[in-house]
């Protein structure tokens, strides 16, 4: 799965192993079940990731799925975005360590890079929050018709559906439920694809990038 880049997969689940747990970034009952249950769990999403796409892994964590996902593409410009300091310094120890030249680590919460950080094709996550709650952070940093890939569990498909009139508000167009990994993972792994139109985030996120926008440029040109 990994190829070339298997020895820094290694690495990468030693230092979960180590550092994440002595970080409280994992606990210690996953450390058995490191590959199958989050390293190869999150590398299979690179099934459904266009090529040489921007992504932004929205709550990154210890890194999943941004991390694995760096590891099997190298064609992807990934932002790993976390709000939690000890989070980005093991985020930034880890990418600095592997080499992934490609990841950048922004600390900061969804709602407050909005403006600030380019907008992306792809936002990723994986345990961060319900799907309603979690479009209303992700969706907003999408590019138009872009997508947002959220990793989840059995409960997938009801959590979408509960999720639709939040989704729809903020500009969703094709929502669907993919499953990934087969003869990598078992089970296999469950994503939750959704793909906006022109105006990601809704005409509410709209009128705040434009906002964030004009606050920029105003302050290129006073510097």
């Amino acid at each position: 799965m990994f190829g070339d880049r298997y020895a820094d997969a290694v690495r990468y689940a030693e230092l979960l192993a180590d550092a994440g747990v002595k970080r409280g970034l994992i606990g210690p009952r996953e450390v058995p079940r490191l590959w199958e249950r989050h390293l190869l769990n999150c590398a299979v999403l690179s099934e459904v990731v266009p090529e040489g796409v921007t992504v932004c892994d929205v709550g990154s964590g210890a890194g999943l799925p941004g991390i694995p996902l760096a590891l099997v593409r190298e064609d992807l410009k990934i932002t790993l975005l976390e709000p939690l300091l000890r989070r980005t310094n093991f985020l930034t120890e880890v990418v600095e360590l592997l080499g992934l030249d490609h990841v950048t680590v922004v600390r900061g919460r969804a709602e407050e890079v909005m403006g600030k950080l380019p907008p992306v094709h792809v936002v990723t996550a994986r345990a961060v929050a319900p799907l309603d709650r979690l479009a209303t952070w992700g969706i907003p940093l999408l590019r138009p018709y872009g997508e947002m890939l959220a990793l989840k569990g059995d409960a997938a498909e009801e959590e979408l559906k509960g999720a639709t009139a939040a989704l729809s508000k903020l500009g969703a167009e094709e929502t669907s439920i993919l499953h990934v990994g087969e003869g990598v993972v078992d089970p296999m792994s469950t994503v939750v694809r959704v793909e906006v139109g022109e105006s990601p985030g809704g005409v509410r996120f709209a009128a705040k990038r434009a906002k964030a926008a004009r606050t920029g440029r105003t302050r290129r040109r006073r510097g």
